[in-house]
């Protein structure tokens, strides 16, 4: 844990191999944070050997309260982010149909993005830097341009982003 992080009341983290954060993170209360740990003689994942079960928070990035992460696999939050609202779920593992296996891939949250409330990210997500994830949005696949509000079921590319919107360039993480 960086300087002057914080973890709030409530909030329930287990089965995790690491949880990294950064100067100025915070976890808000009532989140449930989830993982299945490495190193077990359980049959699950032992196709993936190099997965690891992690929560890492880049500097002054924020979860707010009652979400869900699972860190079966990775998850990696960038710098300036929030998970705002209320009820967002990580799922990092789900269930192979084709292979009859247990399954999990990383998610990756770029750097000052903005998640909104109710949303459903899936194993194998990628949000990139200066976007945002409108809510009740299902982000199910990688994407990469920066600079857009992503939003639907299943989320698409919605409009471009101004590089002049101050979310975007804040010195401090916290939101007025």
């Amino acid at each position: 844990m960086g300087p002057h992080t914080n973890i709030g009341h409530f909030t329930v983290a287990v089965n995790l191999d690491y949880i990294q954060m950064d100067a100025n993170a915070t976890i808000g209360r009532t989140n449930w944070i989830t993982g299945f740990p490495t190193h077990t003689d359980s049959a699950h994942f032992k196709h993936q050997p190099n997965r690891k079960a992690e929560l890492c928070l880049g500097e002054s990035s924020a979860i707010t309260k009652n979400h869900h992460l699972d860190c079966t696999n990775s998850i990696k939050i960038g710098k300036f982010t929030t998970i705002a609202g209320y009820n967002t779920q990580f799922l990092t593992h789900s269930i192979n149909v084709l292979e009859n296996r247990q399954d999990s891939a990383p998610i990756t949250i770029g750097d000052y993005t903005f998640v909104g409330t109710n949303s459903v990210i899936l194993n194998g997500a990628v949000l990139p830097s200066y976007s945002v994830l409108g809510a009740k949005s299902l982000l199910n696949k990688k994407f990469n341009t920066e600079w857009r509000l992503y939003g639907g079921v299943p989320a698409k590319e919605i409009s471009d982003i101004p590089k002049t919107a101050k979310y975007f360039s804040r010195k401090d993480g916290f939101v007025n």
